[in-house]
Order: structure tokens, then C-alpha cells, then sequence
């Protein structure tokens, strides 16, 4: 029974996107009632509601008390190009978007052989995490995790909670133009903390951007970085 209903509620939230992305129903229009979708794929109205709250936790639907459910107008989606060679920072200016960054943790690491070998750098070495809070427009959108040491950055352990840019701090060292020779993209669904953090529902995934930073002139590897991206709110650009 419960692989019935499920199948059930699939079929109706699919039919409900088909609707929405043919504009049979366009943004802001009513969708049918809860009973009219209940008649026309023979399903008890429970089973519809579930699928309808699918719809809303997704934020492709919304309800006003009393009249039913409506089809929300589509976000504005940010257009992200995905390369080590700018910061988000200056993607983000120049593309004209209001950004404002908090630093949200800085901490020194465990020794993890993994994290270790990304930067390239032995156990007796210290590796810091600089984790930042991403604000566009005054959203809280994406959340940048940078692995550093204190081979190249002496200092971080005393600079760490006042950097918002790693770039920026990397020029303050003489590293202008940077690259990178690492990149993997996965999904994941966030963690009660990144929910809070993001302010976003569990149902709506993360964009995991795993990656390197290295400077393009001596080729020194100067960060590892985990960036949590909000899927339903960039539009990523991998290629040039």
C-alpha cells in the first residue's frame, strides 16, 4: 500500500510540473481543487494534499487559506560560472548583485589524512577551516568552507576570524592570479544546521562544489574549498 500511494503522489506532482512547464497553468494561476485532482487520478484526497505539500516545500506552489492553491511565480535564477579564477566575490559585483559575507567559523582542524592531502602538506603542519556565510540581496544563498595551512600563511591562525575573501587575502602575499586543477560537483541534502543557516527547506538540495585553489604563477596549491550552493537558486555555467 504505502509504495502505491507514493507512486500515486509522484504521478500527481509530475503531472502538476507538466502542467506548469507547458503553461498550462502560468504563474499565479489556481490549480484545481484538492477534490478535482482526487476525481481525475482516482486517489483518496490525502493522497493529493501530500503531493500538493510536495509541491509547496519545493516552492513551486503556494496556498492562500480559503482559495486554494496557486502556481508561484519563478525565482530569478543567478547566473554562477563555475572557475577557480575569480572570486565569488568579484562574480558577484560583477554581475551587480548586493553581496555581503559573514564569517561563520574559523577553527583549527583535527589532522584528517584526506583533508591533509589535499593541501598537499605533512602532519606536523596546522590547517585551518574558514567558513563563510554568503548574502546576496540580503539572502543567505551559499556557504564556502576554506582549508588552509600555515605553510604559506603564516599568520591565519591571527587573520582567520576577520578574512571575507579569500582572494583577498591571498593578494596581501603577492598571489594575483589563481586557477585550478580540481573540480567535482555533487548533490547533497542539507544538514539541520545548513537548513537554519540557508534558511531553506530539507527538500530542496545542495549544489556541492569541491575544489582547489592554486596560484597560476609559482603553481603553489593555496587552498582546498567545500562551497554549498543553493540548487534552486543559481544557474551554473561549468564550460567557458
Amino acid at each position: 500500500m504505502y509504495c502505491m500511494k507514493s507512486n500515486k503522489e509522484s504521478l500527481i506532482i509530475d503531472e502538476i510540473n507538466n502542467m506548469i512547464v507547458t503553461k498550462e497553468v502560468l504563474p499565479l494561476d489556481k490549480l484545481p481543487s484538492e477534490n478535482e485532482l482526487a476525481e481525475r487520478f482516482g486517489v483518496p484526497r490525502l493522497t493529493v494534499r501530500h503531493a500538493l505539500n510536495q509541491l509547496e516545500v519545493r516552492g513551486q506552489i503556494f496556498a492562500k487559506k480559503g482559495k486554494g492553491r496557486y502556481v508561484r511565480e519563478p525565482a530569478s535564477l543567478i547566473h554562477l560560472h563555475l572557475t577557480g579564477e575569480e572570486s565569488f566575490s568579484d562574480k558577484m559585483h560583477q554581475a551587480g548583485y548586493l553581496l555581503r559575507t559573514e564569517n561563520l567559523i574559523f577553527q583549527k582542524m583535527e589532522y584528517d589524512k584526506a583533508l591533509y592531502q589535499e593541501l598537499e602538506i605533512q602532519k606536523e603542519n596546522a590547517c585551518y577551516e574558514v567558513a563563510r556565510v554568503r548574502y546576496i540581496d540580503e539572502q543567505p544563498l551559499a556557504i564556502h568552507r576554506s582549508y588552509v595551512s600555515d605553510v604559506l600563511f603564516p599568520f591565519i591562525e591571527k587573520d582567520g576570524p576577520k578574512i571575507t575573501s579569500m582572494f583577498s587575502y591571498y593578494r596581501q602575499f603577492g598571489y594575483t592570479h589563481f586557477t585550478s586543477n580540481k573540480s567535482l560537483l555533487s548533490i547533497v541534502y542539507p544538514t539541520a544546521a545548513e537548513q537554519e543557516l540557508l534558511n531553506m527547506p530539507s527538500m530542496i538540495p545542495l549544489i556541492l562544489l569541491e575544489s582547489n585553489t592554486i596560484d597560476e604563477q609559482t603553481g603553489k596549491l593555496l587552498e582546498y574549498t567545500k562551497i554549498s550552493y543553493r540548487s534552486d537558486k543559481f544557474k551554473y555555467k561549468i564550460s567557458n
